[in-house]
């Protein structure tokens, strides 16, 4: 990581740990736009975090997928309920264009406006709160100008997801591969949310008192929670590579070791942490339907083998 990324993430991580604790996350699921609203203008303000992708040339900070990725990362770690991910998606789909829009890039950048991408419209992120919709679908990007949203009841209260129908739509390009960018924006958050499943777990084995020792000294559990930071660190290692190199064989490759590094730390956590994990106070839960939720978005993970397979034996083909 560059000394600048390192600097990003730290002052996400500031800003994270000051306004979106446990007690201000559940707060901001409750919240009629299901995050806060605060938080989010400060991250767009003192962070950037919306205009990361925008080239400078159209008023953006001209950074990478990775340093949305890192945001992303932070952000997924405390499941800061948050519109960055859809709207950076739908920034990404708006700079494929043609002749990009720039007063929606504009709007977008500054954290006026919401931004979401629709893959499936039957589960889009930030559906319910966006006002600049791009549809990506058989290789071509569709502006939604005028549409409708309904919530969609989802396991994971973290994320809300709408079900959005287009009423009215422009061509608006040919689709780069946007599909790509979002599993990697994804499984960085997924990763960051695995990194953390996997602090409170361990945090609790050394509280934990059982048999006159905490939990955490015995053997096994020791190895359960070795594995568990190896498969991790992997993921993130290939998450990492992904950004670089934004290949669809890398994005999936991506996506499949996340969700695995994530479904592990947060099905350990429930197991490790006992009863008191599926419990309303308690974090974890959250973690687990989070997992859940993050697994089955975008892509389902068969969906994720195909691609992998087709362009692996494609790859090998003569």
């Amino acid at each position: 990581m560059t000394d600048e990324r390192e600097m990003l993430r730290q002052t996400v991580a500031a800003l994270v740990t000051k306004h979106a604790n446990p007690a201000a996350v559940r707060t901001a699921i409750e919240s009629e736009r299901g995050y806060d609203e605060a938080l989010w203008q400060l991250l767009c303000e003192q962070v950037g975090a919306a205009a990361l992708v925008i080239p400078e040339e159209l008023g953006g900070a001209g950074g990478q997928l990775a340093d949305a990725a890192i945001v992303l990362q932070e952000l997924g770690r405390a499941l800061v309920p948050s519109p960055l991910l859809g709207t950076t998606l739908a920034e990404l789909a708006l700079l494929a264009a043609p002749e990009p829009d720039t007063e929606a890039l504009e709007a977008l950048a500054e954290g006026r406006a919401i931004g979401a991408l629709v893959l499936d419209p039957s589960y889009v992120v930030n559906g319910d709160t966006a006002e600049i919709v791009v549809a990506a679908h058989d290789g071509v990007l569709t502006r939604w100008t005028r549409f409708t949203s309904e919530p969609v009841a989802t396991m994971d209260p973290t994320r809300r997801l709408a079900r959005v129908t287009a009423e009215e739509t422009i061509a608006a390009g040919t689709d780069p591969g946007i599909a790509d960018a979002a599993a990697i924006l994804l499984a960085a958050e997924q990763i960051g949310a695995a990194e953390r499943c996997l602090e409170l777990t361990v945090d609790y084995a050394k509280s934990r008192i059982q048999f006159g020792r905490p939990i955490g000294s015995f053997q096994a559990l020791k190895h359960r929670m070795a594995d568990l930071h190896v498969t991790i660190a992997a993921a993130r290692a290939v998450v990492a590579d992904a950004c670089k190199d934004p290949t669809p064989t890398n994005a999936a490759t991506a996506r499949l070791a996340a969700t695995e590094a994530l479904s592990a730390a947060a099905a350990e956590g429930i197991q490790l942490h006992g009863g008191i994990a599926i419990t309303w106070e308690h974090d974890m839960h959250l973690y687990f339907k989070r997992a859940h939720g993050s697994a089955h978005l975008l892509s389902e993970p068969r969906e994720l083998l195909r691609t992998l397979e087709s362009h692996v034996l494609g790859a090998g083909s003569p």
